[in-house]
């Protein structure tokens, strides 16, 4: 009884392309049912042979299986409702309530638009904030957020409106007029604040 498949020798080459043709490859048959040489779509071999990658990649799977939990950015949250995530912990001194600190920002809404940042998106360069920590100057989610943070270190903290810009006078504040629009139109809700 002959076989209802041709058998298909595996010397597949690549065919040359000239721009806009798709890609194939030359089939070569061992059986004599075909034509020697038939061009067969590249999509076509790649689907017959789907499951065979799968053999190949048993050793990359097992490996795998032991790669190490990525660790978790650690969170807390504070009594009035500041949500702080450390994502990099610095290394130099801790910043303590009524030093005078300096640092770069980036506001946005909860929602993740854009309100404002103390570095250029495109140049990167920066104008950071000097700032006292003290409840007169800073908001006072803010102001939490930075104290106990060391220099070097880098944190994302949501602060709710209660404390946030309850002021027009506390800081920081952009000197633009557009910045400075868009975030106090915005101080009914809570805000994200990276620095």
């Amino acid at each position: 009884m002959e076989s209802l498949l041709p058998v298909v020798s595996l010397s597949v080459s690549h065919s040359s392309l000239r721009p806009g043709q798709s890609k194939n490859f030359m089939v070569k048959y061992s059986s004599g049912r075909l034509p020697a040489n038939r061009l067969i779509p590249r999509r076509l071999v790649l689907d017959s042979l789907g499951f065979i990658p799968m053999l190949f990649n048993v050793p990359l799977l097992a490996g795998a299986l032991e790669m190490k939990e990525p660790e978790a950015i650690r969170a807390q949250k504070l009594d009035d409702g500041v949500r702080i995530q450390d994502i990099i912990d610095g290394e130099g001194p801790e910043a303590r309530e009524g030093d005078l600190v300096e640092f770069n920002y980036v506001c946005r809404r909860s929602n993740g638009y854009f309100v404002h940042s103390t570095v250029d998106q495109f140049s990167g360069e920066s104008s950071p904030v000097i700032l006292p920590l003290n409840e007169k100057e800073i908001i006072k989610g803010l102001k939490e957020v930075i104290t106990g943070m060391k220099a070097g270190g880098k944190r994302r903290a949501l602060i709710p409106p209660s404390v946030g810009y309850v002021n027009e006078n506390l800081g920081p504040i952009p000197d633009e007029f557009g910045p400075r629009r868009s975030l106090l139109s915005h101080v009914k809700e809570p805000l994200i604040f990276e620095e």
